[in-house]
């Protein structure tokens, strides 16, 4: 009886398949394939969804057995006997055989087996397709006397000549007669990351017999970023990103006196550090010995505790005890003591940059030489993200609640004193104070940057 149900089953099935077009007939095949043994397959048949069950929804009304010649599709099922046969015994080895899921790839995470996996790591990976496509930002301004190193210092912290070298001036230009800020924009590119970085110098600083005042011409320049970015932002119609020009870092360069902070420095650093994060450093430290070094730091520390001098990691900003261990190591080696130079040697082999003199190669990456590979650490690899977060957050945020509220004030001053003026050729006392409100784009620029 099994037989002949099986015999009735296969010759119903093949009917709806010959009927079939050819597009439903992969589909049949599939659905019939997911009919494990040959028994529910002709109870499949047999109960009521039955054949018509295995066609796509939309042919069924188009399909009828009653116009298909039985000739035909005997002479049909004769030729595909064999073939069928093959199915039916390759479909039920298959459905014996233990399933096996795909091999994973490298580095891919398989979830299907925990149940209670929603998927919400997954938003750091949007967020570094999303930031490797938007690239990054970094500017940073360098500040200090003529012949410490600043340009070499910068084009071996980012390994490619990204700072202006010195041209030797004629007689008469040797000394600039005023600070003259330049900025160069470079894009870098590693390991498919995209960052935009702005090296601003600042030749002529404190090469001046006179140097009062000497700082002014450079908070303005970081206050007129500030105000660059202020006018983007309060835009009805503002960018989708806006272009970010504002200072993150200023890197402070002492010279290698061995003694102590100059009264400039000093000046300096006490009135830039409430506007721009400041890192100092001592230039070409390999002037000094281990020593001496020692003493210069310990002295400069103390110099800026007594000034209430707050450079770069401060401690106000420490975010958890675990920063707050990270950076008070850092804190203890500021100042760092570094070494620059764009030059490279041999060296047991290995090419390095250094410095070559008669007692040796002084290395520039060697914490035993020097201290670059701190710095280079602080202000790329660990505390770049932290920098820009600080000067959006704190000094620029600060500028801006301060010049909103400047003009706040004289918008009030101003509107307060139209009110009273009487009305004039049928106006309203509103028309008459609208363009003051339009004005104010305007006041903003007339408004003083010094602090």
């Amino acid at each position: 009886m099994f037989q002949a149900d099986t015999s009735k089953a296969q010759k119903r099935l093949f009917r709806i398949l010959v009927g079939a077009t050819l597009s439903s007939r992969p589909r049949c095949l599939k659905l019939w394939e997911t009919l494990p043994t040959t028994r529910e397959r002709a109870q499949k048949l047999r109960s009521g969804v039955g054949a018509e069950a295995l066609l796509p929804h939309r042919k069924r009304a188009h399909t009828s057995f009653a116009t298909l010649p039985f000739a035909h599709v005997r002479r049909l099922q004769q030729q595909n006997r064999g073939s069928e046969v093959n199915l039916s015994h390759s479909n039920m080895s298959e459905s014996t055989k233990p399933h096996h899921p795909p091999p994973q790839g490298k580095g891919e995470k398989s979830h299907g087996s925990d149940f209670s996996y929603v998927g919400i790591d997954a938003i750091l990976e949007q967020m570094r397709r999303k930031a490797m496509k938007q690239g990054f930002e970094l500017n940073i301004m360098v500040v200090g006397q003529s012949g410490l190193g600043k340009s070499t210092l910068m084009n071996t912290l980012f390994k490619s000549k990204v700072s202006r070298k010195s041209v030797q001036p004629d007689p008469e230009e040797r000394i600039p007669k005023t600070i003259e800020i330049k900025s160069i924009s470079h894009n870098i590119e590693e390991k498919g990351v995209r960052m935009k970085l702005t090296v601003i110098d600042t030749p002529g600083f404190g090469d001046q017999i006179n140097n009062e005042n000497c700082w002014q011409p450079i908070m303005k320049f970081i206050n007129d970023q500030y105000e660059v970015y202020l006018q983007e932002e309060i835009n009805i119609n503002r960018k989708k990103r806006i272009p970010d020009s504002r200072v993150h870092c200023c890197i402070y360069f002492i010279p290698p006196t061995g003694h102590c902070l100059r009264p400039l420095d000093v000046e300096f650093m006490r009135r830039l550090s409430k506007v721009v994060n400041i890192v100092p450093v001592i230039a070409k430290a390999d002037t000094l010995t281990l020593e001496e070094r020692d003493y210069f730091k310990q002295t400069i520390r103390e110099e800026l505790r007594a000034n209430g001098i707050d450079v770069y990691p401060q401690k106000e900003f420490d975010e958890d005890p675990e920063d707050r261990v990270i950076n008070d190591k850092i804190r203890e080696m500021i100042p760092f003591a570094v070494v620059g130079s764009d030059h490279e040697y041999q060296v047991n082999g290995k090419r390095i940059l250094g410095r070559k003199t008669k007692w040796g190669t002084i290395e520039v990456e060697n914490i035993a030489h020097c201290e670059f590979a701190y710095l280079r650490d602080l202000l790329i690899r660990t505390h770049m993200q932290n920098i820009k977060d600080i000067t959006g957050s704190i000094h620029y945020e600060s500028y801006r609640v301060r010049r909103l509220n400047e003009s706040n004030a004289l918008f009030t001053t101003v509107s307060s004193d139209h009110v009273l003026q009487p009305k004039t050729n049928g106006q309203s006392e509103e028309q008459l104070g609208a363009p003051q409100a339009n004005g104010v784009a305007a006041q903003h620029e007339a408004l003083s940057h010094e602090m």
